[in-house]
């Protein structure tokens, strides 16, 4: 009898390791990596992605204090949570002001170029840990499947391995797990880049 599996996707953490890998990401892309990381021996009830929208708003610039405007389409959001299995998790994304590109930085020749803004996702751990409890809680699967990097997944995949289910991590070439990851996880899984 075949295991029941969900991948949880977290979104910030794939995109990174996608692009480092030389791969365009997108909607067909992601829905692609998630199948990868599902075994023979296991079917998938759902993949799970984690992600905050872009942010939309009008910001003053550090140093010329002009109004600027910060716009980004979600359509590829709403392309990969109508395709099947998988569904779409919202956190958003909180302006945090802006940091410098470089440092040191010389006060007297500043311009708006020197500065990045800082944007920090808000919402996206919680509803990753939350969905794995709630698994755990109706054991609706025998496996939880993790793509993350984040340790404030541990309390959930410690909930769900003392449930009875068992937690994987997933490795990516070149990809790096931290130690605390693997010692709250039963399996290691290594995943090969899926062709684009």
């Amino acid at each position: 009898m075949r295991s029941r599996a969900a991948v949880f996707i977290d979104g910030g953490y794939l995109r990174v390791l996608v692009r480092q890998a030389g791969y365009r990401f997108n909607p067909d892309y992601i829905e692609k990596v998630a199948h990868a990381c599902v075994a023979d021996d296991e079917s998938l009830l759902r993949a799970l992605y984690y992600d905050c929208a872009p942010y939309n708003g009008k910001l003053k610039l550090p140093v010329s204090g002009r109004s600027t405007d910060f716009t980004g389409s979600a359509e590829w959001l709403a392309v990969l949570a109508a395709k099947p299995q998988v569904a779409v998790r919202l956190g958003t994304l909180k302006f945090r002001g802006f940091e410098p590109k470089k440092v040191p930085i010389d006060p007297q020749e500043l311009t708006d170029d020197d500065f990045n803004p800082r944007f920090v996702q808000k919402g996206v751990d919680m509803r990753l840990g939350l969905d794995i409890a709630s698994y755990a809680a109706t054991r609706s699967v025998d496996r939880i499947i993790l793509l993350t990097g984040d340790t404030d997944c541990l309390p959930a995949m410690k909930l769900a391995r003392t449930a009875g289910l068992q937690v994987v991590m997933v490795k990516l070439p070149r990809q790096t797990i931290g130690q605390e990851l693997l010692w709250h996880s039963d399996l290691q899984r290594k995943v090969e880049w899926p062709e684009q």
